[in-house]
């Protein structure tokens, strides 16, 4: 039997400009690295969110835990008891079966990063994206429906 050579891993360096922009019911999505970038590891985006515009109503994931990280602006979280607004610096760990949402609900606009792990759930953001350019109207049965792919559940 011969033995194949299996190359190692290399570091996968990512410019600013290198990424994959979903832009979904008026939040920027820029994934820098996706499942196939870290072999379903973690996913990992830069959102920017305009004032006024609702990020995602509270729910609750069951396959995957998201951590979100403000930049800059000002950041309305549903921490699961309810709302609190924070500026850079802080994070919020949203582990599998807790209840969060976020919002911007200040006048600039907001930019955060937000890790997903494992990774996947940027395929969600994929569907929205093709229904919505298809002329799909987000409500909140569309926004159900696919959630339920990715076993998400409204909150």
């Amino acid at each position: 039997m011969i033995e194949q050579e299996v190359p190692a891993p290399r570091p996968l360096l990512r410019r600013p400009e290198d990424g994959e922009l979903i832009d979904v019911a008026g939040v920027a999505h820029f994934f820098r690295l996706t499942g196939e970038h870290t072999g379903g590891r973690f996913a990992f985006e830069e959102f920017t969110l305009g004032a006024g515009i609702v990020g995602a109503r509270p729910h609750v994931h069951a396959g995957h835990d998201e951590y979100f990280y403000v930049l800059d602006g000002e950041l309305t979280l549903h921490n699961g008891d309810g709302e609190v607004t924070v500026g850079p610096g802080n994070l919020l760990s949203a582990v599998r079966g807790t209840p969060h949402g976020f919002r911007n609900a200040g006048t600039g606009t907001v930019r955060a990063l937000c890790l997903y792990t494992p990774a996947g759930y940027e395929g969600y953001f994929r569907e929205v994206h093709a229904a919505v350019a298809a002329g799909a109207e987000v409500t909140d049965e569309l926004l159900a429906e696919f959630r339920a792919r990715y076993r998400t559940t409204s909150h």
